[in-house]
C-alpha cells in the first residue's frame, strides 16, 4: 500500500483511481463472496432515511450485503481498510473513524442516479463521511458493458472522471466534494461501496 502516493493525490484532486491494490488471492475470494445467489445476505437497496427510506429502482438498482467482520475473507477487506484508514490519519489528519462498506450487484439494466454519499441529519447515522471508496469485483469487463462510474465536480454540472468497473480497481475519493452516478450496466456489475466517517 503506497500511502504516500493516495495522499498526495487526495490532497491534489480529491480522489486517486488504484489499479490492483489488493493482493489477486484476496480479490479473488472477494468475488467468491459477491454472489447474488445467496439470497439469505442479499437484499435489494433503499434510498431515503429512517422510516422513509424506500426501494425506488429507478433511482438505485443494486442488492447488498454488508460485509461481516466474522467472516475471514471480509475480515482481511476490513483489516485492509484499516491500514489505510491509519496511514490516511497520519498523513492527511483527517480524523477518519469508523468504516462501513457492502457488497452491490447492479443486475443488467440497473444503475445508481446521480448522488452524494454525505449523510443528513441526526443521531449515529448522521455520522460525517469523509472519504468514500468503490473496490470493483467484475471479471472480462468489457466497454460495453457499462456501469461506468461518473465522477462530476462539486457543483455536479461537469464531469472529471469515468472509471470503467475493471476488475480489481479501486476508486477513493472524497464524499463531500463529488457527486457521482453509476451508469446503466449492460451485464452483471459488482463491486463493494464503503465509507469512512468521522464522528
Amino acid at each position: 500500500m503506497h500511502i504516500e502516493k493516495i495522499a498526495e493525490q487526495l490532497e491534489r484532486t480529491g480522489y486517486i483511481v488504484l489499479d490492483n491494490p489488493l493482493l489477486a488471492i484476496l480479490s479473488a475470494q472477494l468475488f467468491s463472496r459477491c454472489q447474488d445467489n445467496d439470497t439469505q445476505r442479499f437484499h435489494a437497496a433503499r434510498v431515503g432515511r429512517g422510516l422513509a427510506r424506500k426501494q425506488v429502482d429507478a433511482i438505485r438498482g443494486d442488492v447488498i450485503s454488508w460485509l461481516d467482520d466474522a467472516d475471514h475473507i471480509d475480515h482481511a477487506y476490513l483489516v485492509w481498510m484499516e491500514q489505510l484508514r491509519n496511514g490516511l490519519n497520519a498523513t492527511l489528519y483527517l480524523g477518519l473513524f469508523d468504516y462501513e462498506c457492502h457488497y452491490a450487484i447492479y443486475g443488467a439494466g440497473a444503475g445508481y442516479a446521480k448522488h452524494s454519499d454525505v449523510l443528513q441529519g441526526r443521531g449515529r447515522t448522521a455520522r460525517n463521511r469523509i472519504l468514500s471508496t468503490v473496490f470493483y469485483l467484475n471479471e472480462n469487463w468489457q466497454v460495453c458493458d457499462g456501469g461506468e462510474l461518473v465522477l462530476f465536480e462539486p457543483t455536479g454540472d461537469s464531469v472529471i472522471a469515468t472509471v470503467n468497473p475493471t476488475f480489481g480497481k479501486m476508486i477513493i475519493f472524497l464524499s463531500d466534494a463529488f457527486p457521482h452516478q453509476v451508469l446503466m450496466a449492460n451485464n452483471q456489475r459488482r463491486s463493494i461501496a464503503g465509507w469512512f466517517s468521522a464522528r
